[in-house]
């Protein structure tokens, strides 16, 4: 990757300077970026880049560009900027902080879906607005979600530490359930970025999270639907 990743160390981070390294038209790359892109399921952060005084710009959209193996940053406007120009960097902290505790919730609501029910994602999204979750289960029973979204929350109100590390591959991929998403392996990285929630989960992962399970808050569920064989879907969000 082009760019270093900064918020897979610290997503608490709400504003860095870093350095332009391309431009073209209203996308720019960096040497680094504090700006999570649309990547496993999470939604892309949001947020500004400021230049001096007088320009300022909006980050609308992130996603990773695979042709030059770096982070693309999307404006709402091409900006007057050249390679080897240092910007800040700052992110809507408001959409992040809700995306980050959405995703700890998923870990914890997936660990008890794959210790119980040996259940895998088979699909699913995490936005500001909520997230869903598709399951290989093969009935349809709605109290399987509701009892585990009641054990997740007893779980959060424990207020465990949320640990992030990184392990080599093949060590990585020799903890039982450290994949939980069906038909999809980590990426071929030489190191895996682990998030673990001691007692509860521990998967590869690389995008933000919270440090504390207490920080999520309360997992609601919106609804549950049928999306065929072995889709059983789960759409909630968090509450203060």
């Amino acid at each position: 990757m082009g760019a270093e990743l900064v918020y897979q160390k610290d997503s608490y981070l709400r504003e860095i300077y870093a350095k332009v390294t391309d431009v073209d038209k209203n996308v720019v790359y960096f040497d680094k970026t504090i700006f999570h892109p649309r990547s496993g399921g999470v939604d892309h952060d949001t947020g500004w880049i400021i230049a001096g005084d007088d320009n300022k710009w909006s980050v609308v959209r992130v996603v990773i560009d695979k042709e030059k193996n770096d982070i693309a940053h999307v404006l709402d406007n091409e900006p007057k900027l050249e390679p080897g120009t240092v910007v800040k960097q700052v992110i809507n902290w408001d959409r992040r902080y809700k995306l980050m505790r959405l995703h700890t919730a998923a870990h914890i609501i997936s660990a008890l879906m794959y210790e119980k029910y040996k259940a895998l994602i088979t699909g699913g999204n995490i936005s500001y607005e909520y997230a869903y979750d598709d399951y290989s289960l093969d009935i349809m029973d709605k109290n399987i979600f509701y009892d585990v979204v009641e054990e997740a929350n007893k779980i959060v109100k424990r207020g465990i530490e949320v640990k992030i590390y990184w392990l080599p591959r093949e060590e990585a991929l020799k903890i039982p359930g450290i994949v939980k998403l069906a038909h999809k392996m980590p990426p071929d990285l030489k190191y895996l970025r682990i998030v673990e929630i001691p007692g509860i989960d521990i998967q590869a992962d690389g995008g933000p999270h919270v440090k504390n399970t207490k920080e999520i808050g309360e997992i609601i569920v919106l609804k549950i639907v049928n999306k065929g064989k072995r889709r059983k879907r789960l759409y909630y969000t968090v509450r203060p």
